[in-house]
């Protein structure tokens, strides 16, 4: 049974109540900090990020492995995904919202991803799907012009903020999702021998900062 709760992540008992789901494709958002991860905690940017109105489920530092946990996955994170009246935090199975603590003109992924594996085994137990449907997002400040996919959205799997249709988002940045999704792909349960070897399973290509709007575009 999944857990509304990552195991090992601290908790942060958050001022900004979660709404409820509508159902639909499971997925996860990625968005960034806007902050550097050698210098603030997960634990300080999400009672920062709280203490200014917004939300998220979850603050990772990929340097030091270090995550908190503001709202369980069976919350939405409602107010973080709005543009123009509509809502996406609120529409699938789950849509977790993680923090990343990092800078958009800085990808994350080309640096330490120390505590990936835990989130991701997560994620995996509210079967969000190992695939990155709208490939990888835009480096910054090209992302601020990436509007997102109705069609690719409704497949569920892991978006960048950017990515997120009507965002005007920024962050991520250029993150490259096969070093993610890569880095821990769910193991294949043996089959019968074959005479050439099977093709590994092929990762799709793809600020909201210390405050919630950081990230969006002027």
């Amino acid at each position: 049974m999944a857990n509304a709760w990552m195991p090992g992540a601290g908790r942060i008992r958050g001022r900004t109540p979660g709404g409820t789901l509508q159902g639909g494709a499971p997925r996860a958002v990625w968005q960034t900090t806007e902050s550097d991860p050698g210098a603030l905690s997960a634990r300080a940017v999400a009672q920062r990020l709280d203490s200014d109105g917004g939300t998220a489920h979850l603050v990772w530092n990929p340097v030091t492995g270090e995550t908190a946990q503001l709202l369980p996955a069976t919350a939405a994170a409602l107010g973080q995904l709005a543009l123009g009246g509509v809502d996406r935090a609120g529409e699938g199975r789950v849509c977790v919202l993680i923090q990343v603590v990092g800078h958009a003109l800085l990808p994350f992924t080309d640096g330490p991803l120390i505590g990936l594996d835990a989130i991701l085994r997560w994620l995996d137990s509210w079967e969000v799907p190992r695939c990155w449907p709208a490939g990888p997002p835009a480096t910054v400040p090209a992302s601020y012009a990436q509007t997102g996919n109705e069609r690719l959205w409704a497949r569920g799997g892991h978006f960048g903020h950017s990515q997120v249709p009507e965002s005007r988002a920024g962050g991520p940045g250029g993150i490259d999702p096969e070093r993610i999704l890569g880095s821990a792909a769910p193991r294949q349960r043996p089959g019968p021998p074959q005479s050439d070897a099977a093709p590994l399973p092929q990762v799709r290509h793809s600020r909201n900062g210390l405050r919630p709007h950081a990230t969006a575009a002027p």
